[in-house]
């Protein structure tokens, strides 16, 4: 058995016609997603103008815009704490659905975040809110935990930060080898989670123990 290497064959072109040229960022060509989603019905041998499939383009089409519409960025609400030194937050139970972008298969994302405040706590939402922005549009498991690992950092101003993420993937559980039960963890972290071996266990400790009990 030969190995294979990721990625186009040597000498491959990547151009794309001009009909399948992107759009420019953020927008969104609802018509023609439309028209696109009609003619693969018909290319799987359906009958696009029958009942039941009639309006099925257009609900196809206000989903995908309702998705991967921008969401709005607020500030972070901060709460000055002076006497927090040391503490662990914790915040888990975020479960939010993205889009496999290698399958375009769903992937809903359990998430739990943890941080320790120097001064100051962030307000729950906001990583509530932060989940949602980044599982909103095209994603991999990997990019996704890296992207909320270091906007909470952004947000906290320091890198006493650690996020796992669980993932359940349609394009694992749905297509291929199709294994119901398999889940997808990742882990980033940063500061006193890489260098205090007893903060880094504190915190996979009630990570995990979500997970088992779920």
């Amino acid at each position: 058995m030969t190995d294979t290497v990721c990625g186009p064959a040597p000498g491959t072109s990547l151009a794309l016609s001009p009909q399948l040229r992107p759009n420019a960022p953020g927008r969104i060509d609802t018509e023609h997603v439309v028209e696109l989603v009609g003619q693969l019905l018909a290319a799987l041998g359906e009958d696009p103008t029958r009942d039941g499939l009639v309006d099925t383009p257009a609900r196809v089409a206000a989903w995908w815009s309702a998705f991967l519409s921008p969401h709005s960025v607020t500030a972070p609400t901060c709460f000055v704490e002076s006497e927090l030194s040391g503490q662990l937050a914790v915040i888990g139970g975020m479960s939010v659905w993205s889009l496999c972008e290698h399958h375009l298969l769903p992937m809903n994302l359990d998430v739990t975040v943890g941080y320790v405040p120097d001064g100051k706590v962030v307000g729950l939402s906001k990583f509530g809110r932060i989940a949602q922005r980044h599982a909103g549009r095209l994603q991999v498991q990997e990019r996704f935990t890296r992207q909320i690992t270091d906007e909470i950092t952004t947000v906290i101003g320091g890198d006493d930060v650690a996020v796992a993420v669980r993932g359940t993937h349609l394009c694992m559980s749905a297509r291929g080898v199709r294994m119901e039960a398999a889940r997808t963890a990742t882990l980033h972290a940063g500061g006193r989670f890489t260098s205090d071996p007893v903060l880094s266990q504190q915190f996979l400790t009630l990570a995990t123990d979500r997970w088992r009990n779920a």
